[in-house]
């Protein structure tokens, strides 16, 4: 089942990409199937970039996809609790991490890290939990913002396995893969970055 989740959700960006969307399960008799449950294919992590609309990057429609978004897919409580609550309590086979290039939160952060400045406001919150991330990105030789980017994605992903017992039985188990994802904004592309559980062969040859 997280093996065809998958394979459900790359189909969707491949229509993304090639401009041939298909508006799943976005009309009247959708909307009133939904009214009394809701029973998503995969739960998404991704950032708060209006540029970056799941749905619409995977073709999908309402109540497939639980989407959790914040600026920089920065990981805290509240954000795990809601991680959990997709997979635990609505069962859903597949998590995605999705970062982006561009991103402005890293952006922000990868310049706090060069001049020693932070942002205003709750703003340097989020500046400061990515700032590791851009350290240990600069000691792997990820100099640029969008090959942080690349880093702060697969951090994310190794900090939700660390850090919830709930997701990690599930990867154990068998009943969840999850994925890290980069995103191009230009051409709407996907590349895989990160993997806990599934076919690891069939996930990281995959190409949008």
């Amino acid at each position: 089942m997280p093996n065809n989740a998958w394979n459900r959700l790359i189909e969707g960006n491949r229509r993304f990409v090639s401009d041939e969307p298909e508006h799943p399960n976005q009309d009247t008799a959708r909307r009133e199937a939904v009214t009394g449950d809701q029973a998503p294919f995969v739960t998404l992590f991704g950032c708060a970039d209006s540029r970056v609309a799941a749905e619409m990057i995977f073709d999908v429609g309402l109540g497939d996809m639980f989407v959790v978004r914040n600026a920089g897919q920065v990981v805290d409580p509240v954000t795990l609790g809601s991680l959990e609550y997709g997979v635990e309590m609505l069962g859903t086979p597949l998590l995605v991490v999705l970062g982006h290039d561009s991103c402005g939160a890293v952006t922000a952060a990868y310049n706090a890290y060069d001049t020693g400045e932070t942002p205003p406001g709750f703003i340097s919150d989020v500046v400061a939990r990515i700032l590791p991330t851009v350290a240990r990105a600069r000691k792997n030789d990820r100099t640029t913002v969008n090959e942080t980017v690349v880093q702060n994605t697969i951090d994310t992903v190794d900090k939700i396995m660390q850090l919830s017992s709930l997701i990690a039985r599930a990867v154990d188990e068998g009943r969840l893969i999850i994925v890290g994802l980069t995103y191009q904004l230009h051409d709407g592309r996907t590349t895989v970055v990160a993997q806990y559980g599934g076919d690891e062969a069939a996930v990281s040859t995959y190409t949008s």
